[in-house]
């Protein structure tokens, strides 16, 4: 079977530019000159290097290490070249290893400073962005430097963990103990017990045993300890489309901004197998490349990021200084911050069927990746949902499925679906769309499906169907749990109110509370109409402080904010007010 060509190869020239004599000359404001003995270490797998390295003489290798310590040479080096991939930008752990041969001099541009050539050199900065990013795109392809899980594909937790790494955009590589022989080489070694699948072995070396997904994300330094002592200008809970834009804008004008997520960038646009009616993309575009996208350039104005790490709690106004926010996350950490986004999206809807839990992440899925294309590739399966969502799985699903059963329970797929995927979906011949359906029940054991019941029509007549994968998309609710308690009104579906909606006199995107603004998905239905663009003069960061030595304040700063779900938008204007005294007020 023939396979893709790897990047490598086909943008080889864009993935290692070399950079001109003057060119180098223009950054040498970034960094700092450094001397390497031959032999020495520039980068190790596993720990934080320096920051970009551009190579000003010598040559530098880059090799990749595999799960029994067996390296591969990559790349070498030589002057005018830099070494680096998006870890660099963000200051975490190398994916590589990188050793001097030959004495070696080199500029050292910390993440900081590398943030700082990449706004301040628009040209110089758009190539080394895009070598950067395709670098990772060539880890990603190998999963280089990145943890290895040993466990039987198809197992739920093996699919857990590599659908984790897949949506932070982390290289992963996966043994199967039962074909593998290094898989059994470090069952081996490790001297583990076959019951004790899976198990995770980080690039330092750590081994954890099904660990979860904060664990194995401390594990390899996606997230970090977070300073109780400082005080953000902008805290976003939510990373998906909406908290991105907001941190995308709010960065770009200089703004403190640190966003959290509990599970992985994107949100629930980033699970889409492919969008084709989002602007600027003609021939479409995976929900994870377009928020692949985003995320990075928000890391490029200097956006932090805690994903993952839960909010568990926004503390009430009366237990915390005035003017400020705090976040509790589950590890009993602090956020504090001048203002609060709320982007906290929702929550996958789940049907009313007593044993559906005991099936999830082996049979029963709620996104349609390659790693859920490749279990059902050649079986019949079935897919509950009329939205575009369900559209979208439906289609990418029948390229690796045998056939797709789409079960809606309304009378036609027009009704609630974008005509471009109705039109499709009824020109595939292996996709076939049940109307008036809903599932009954679930048959298996040990967590695998076997059979899906449900009933059809005004008869009710029951039907029984052997299906080992089925696909939920069927809505989803608001992720407000955090909220209680917090002075944020909430209506009893847990949507926020904002706006003419509260009891105060605010502007649409305000809550009840001052200094706290949220976006479309999680706002109460009378704030929510459809096919909206909205523009108005809102405050979000209603008590911000310029920092000393300042220029200016902070000026317009707009939050361009798409529901998908609404299909509406809303583009808000942080306009803050400051008296003769410096106090936004």
């Amino acid at each position: 079977m023939p396979t893709s060509p790897s990047i490598m190869d086909t943008r080889r020239d864009q993935m290692f530019p070399v950079l001109e004599p003057f060119e180098i000359e223009r950054v040498r404001r970034f960094g700092k000159v450094r001397s390497y003995d031959d032999g020495a270490t520039l980068a190790k797998v596993g720990e934080v290097g320096p920051g970009l390295t551009i190579i000003l003489a010598g040559q530098v290798e880059i090799v990749r290490r595999d799960e029994l310590g067996h390296r591969t040479p990559i790349v070498t080096y030589g002057p005018g070249s830099f070494m680096g991939e998006l870890a660099q930008l963000a200051g975490r752990p190398a994916l590589i290893d990188a050793h001097a041969r030959g004495p070696v001099e080199a500029l050292i541009i910390s993440p900081d400073r590398l943030r700082a050539l990449l706004t301040a050199e628009a040209e110089l900065g758009e190539r080394i962005m895009r070598a950067l990013i395709l670098r990772r795109m060539g880890l990603l392809e190998t999963g280089a430097g990145g943890p290895v899980i040993v466990g039987r594909p198809g197992n739920g937790d093996v699919l857990r963990l590599e659908g984790f790494l897949r949506r932070n955009g982390h290289p992963r590589q996966t043994l199967d103990p039962d074909t593998d022989a290094e898989a059994q080489a470090l069952i081996e070694r490790f001297h583990i017990d076959p019951g004790q699948l899976p198990i995770v072995l980080c690039p330092g070396g750590q081994l954890l045993r099904n660990p979860s997904e904060g664990e194995l994300a401390r594990c390899i330094g996606l997230v970090r300890p977070i300073d109780p002592t400082r005080i953000y200008d902008v805290a976003i809970v939510g990373a998906g489309p909406a908290g991105l834009a907001a941190a995308v804008y709010a960065g770009s004008e200089g703004l403190s901004v640190l966003v959290l997520d509990c599970r992985a960038f994107g949100g629930q646009a980033g699970a889409s197998a492919r969008i084709e009616n989002y602007l600027g993309f003609p021939t479409g575009i995976t929900g994870m490349a377009l928020m692949a996208r985003a995320y990075n350039q928000a890391q490029k104005f200097g956006v932090e990021m805690a994903v993952p790490d839960e909010v568990a709690g926004l503390e009430a106004e009366d237990d915390i200084a005035p003017r400020r926010v705090v976040l509790r996350l589950s590890n009993n950490e602090r956020v504090r911050a001048r203002s609060l986004v709320i982007a906290s999206g929702a929550r996958y809807r789940r049907l009313s069927i007593p044993n559906l839990e005991g099936f999830e992440g082996a049979s029963v899925h709620y996104w349609a990746s390659p790693l859920e294309a490749k279990l059902c590739a050649g079986q019949e399966v079935a897919l509950v949902g009329g939205g575009n969502s369900a559209g979208q799985a439906a289609v990418y699903l029948a390229n690796q499925a045998a056939r797709v059963l789409l079960l809606v329970r309304g009378d036609d797929l027009a009704a609630s679906m974008s005509r471009y995927l109705v039109d499709r979906i009824r020109g595939l011949t292996n996709v076939e769309v049940l109307a008036r359906t809903s599932v009954t029940g679930l048959e298996g054991r040990d967590g695998m499906l076997e059979a899906i019941r449900w009933r059809r029509g005004a008869s009710g007549e029951e039907v029984r169907r052997p299906i080992q994968h089925l696909f939920l998309f069927i809505g989803a609710e608001p992720n407000t749990d955090w909220l209680a308690e917090s002075g944020v009104a909430v209506d009893a579906k847990g949507f926020v109110f904002t706006g003419a909606d509260t009891s105060k006199k605010l502007r649409p995107l305000e809550t009840s509370r001052e200094g706290v603004v949220t976006c479309a998905q999680v706002r109460s239905s009378g704030s929510r109409p459809r096919w909206v663009k909205a523009r108005k003069w809102l405050r979000p960061c209603m008590r911000i402080w310029p920092r000393p030595g300042a220029i200016r304040p902070f000026s317009r700063v707009p939050l361009f904010m798409r529901s998908y779900r609404d299909k509406g938008v809303a583009t808000a204007w942080v306009y803050p007010h400051f008296n003769p005294q410096g106090e936004c007020r």
